[in-house]
């Protein structure tokens, strides 16, 4: 689930840059995203 949610932000964020819409937001959605990975990595959820 977490993943499906990580790829879609990332689509978002790639769309974002193509397109060059909402500039800071979409820079906060691959943080937000990147983070998210991050810590579940760190806690060991699957």
């Amino acid at each position: 689930m977490i993943y499906t949610i990580i790829v879609i932000i990332l689509a978002i964020w790639l769309a974002g840059l193509i397109l060059e819409i909402a500039g800071g937001l979409i820079h906060l959605l691959l943080i937000l995203a990147l983070a998210i990975f991050i810590f579940n990595r760190l806690t060991g959820r699957k």
